[in-house]
């Protein structure tokens, strides 16, 4: 039997959902944890740019070597990091829901510039094992990318007159990932991402599906599943050009 025929996607969330809740349990009982692995800025109050999501976003924060790091090097301001490992764009659970484990929970409706978003990858791999996934799909965004949680989410902040990129996800570089399996979902994901863009104004959408040389693994984590440094700087690179891209006072 191989390993994947036996990790099957109920075995896989009962397995995450530990580890998440020992993560968090640790973040809690460490006063200032998370305060120290976000040098991009933990003041929410002087920071006009946002970034949320999972652990895509969150990756490499602990070294200050985050994407969202990235971007604040590169744009000479502060960035708050509030994504977290393991956070989903549809989760059920109220308390580490509230903490951040639900994306949406993870921004507050505080006055911003720019607000970055990334998300929905565990949704399909831990949450239906990227097999059967077209209702969790239509859940987070339909398929003319017009109504579903993450819209919802995306709307709510433009109400607040700041600017939305949503951040896609790597893929892996023609080697063996656990997460290979996604790769149809994911681009189809991705595809209603870009539906959503295209019909609102100040949303925009930064593509890296193709941003990995195929058979460089110099992108990737030893996992293969999150990025690298290089990568997370690459990113963080790339998100700061959009910024200043589109808004003259960068």
């Amino acid at each position: 039997m191989r390993f994947l025929d036996f990790v099957t996607p109920k075995w896989m969330s009962m397995v995450f959902g530990m580890v998440c809740v020992g993560i968090l349990m640790t973040g809690l009982a460490v006063p200032g944890a998370r305060a120290e692995s976000a040098r991009a800025a933990p003041d929410s109050e002087t920071s006009r740019i946002l970034a949320l999501g999972d652990s895509m976003m969150a990756w490499h924060a602990i070294s200050n070597s985050s994407i969202a790091d990235a971007m604040s090097e590169i744009l000479g301001e502060p960035v708050d990091n509030r994504a977290i490992g393991g956070a989903r764009i549809i989760y059920g659970l109220p308390v580490t829901g509230a903490i951040g484990m639900k994306i949406s929970k993870q921004y507050r409706g505080e006055d911003a510039d720019w607000v970055v978003i990334n998300g929905g990858g565990n949704d399909l791999w831990l949450g239906c094992g990227c097999g059967k996934c077209d209702r969790k799909m239509a859940r987070m965004i339909a398929p003319n990318g017009q109504s579903g949680e993450i819209p919802r989410l995306v709307w709510r902040i433009r109400e607040t007159g700041a600017r939305v990129i949503y951040l896609g996800y790597l893929r892996s570089p023609g080697v063996d990932s656990v997460i290979d399996a996604c790769r149809e979902l994911g681009d189809e994901f991705e595809t209603r991402i870009a539906r959503m863009v295209r019909a609102m104004d100040g949303v925009y959408f930064l593509d890296v599906s193709n941003l990995v040389p195929d058979g460089d693994r110099s992108f990737h984590g030893v996992d293969m599943i999150h990025p690298s440094k290089k990568a997370s700087r690459v990113i963080g690179h790339k998100l700061a050009e959009v910024i200043r891209m589109v808004d003259e006072t960068r």
